[in-house]
C-alpha cells in the first residue's frame, strides 16, 4: 500500500468473473486522491490491454463493506459463505457485468488510509470549485 500527502493506492488482487463463468485472478489497483474526495478508483490490469478503471463513490465502497448497498452500474456486496473474507463489486455495462471480489480486509486498510487523508464531512474542503468552473468556462484563473 503506497500513501502520500495526497493520494492512497492499494495493490490488490482481484478475482474477477461473469455470473456463470470462472473466477480468474488479475492483478488490480485501488486509487484515492484529495483532488477528487468522494471517489475511488478500481483499475482491473489485463497483461495484453490497457487497464479498466471504474469510478465510484468512497461512501459506496464503505457501505458496501457493511451492507449490499449500489444501484445501476456498481454494486458492492460485503461477502458471505465461502467467500466470507471477500468484498464483491459488481459492475455492469450495456456489455455484461463483471463480478469482482476483493479481499475484504485490503479494501478496510484501504479505506481507512482514505479517511486519514480526507476524513468523512471534510470532503468539501478539499474541492477546488473555481477550478472546476474556469475550466469548465475556458478560462484561466
Amino acid at each position: 500500500m503506497e500513501q502520500s500527502l495526497s493520494a492512497v493506492a492499494c495493490a490488490v488482487t482481484a478475482y474477477v468473473s461473469t455470473p456463470n463463468g470462472p473466477r480468474l485472478p488479475l492483478p488490480a489497483e485501488l486509487r484515492y486522491g484529495v483532488l477528487d474526495p468522494y471517489a475511488v478508483r478500481l483499475s482491473l490490469i489485463s497483461p495484453v490491454q490497457p487497464p479498466v478503471t471504474w469510478v465510484f463513490a468512497r461512501e459506496l465502497l464503505t457501505e458496501g463493506t457493511m451492507r449490499p448497498t449500489g444501484s445501476g452500474d456498481v454494486l458492492v456486496v460485503p461477502g458471505d459463505g465461502h467467500h466470507s473474507r471477500s468484498l464483491r463489486v459488481i459492475l455492469r455495462n450495456s456489455t455484461g457485468t463483471a463480478l469482482i471480489d476483493l479481499e475484504a480486509a485490503r479494501v478496510a486498510l484501504f479505506l481507512q488510509q482514505t479517511f486519514a487523508l480526507v476524513p468523512v464531512g471534510t470532503e468539501s474542503n478539499h474541492l477546488d470549485l473555481d477550478g472546476v468552473i474556469h475550466a469548465l468556462t475556458g478560462r484561466t484563473h
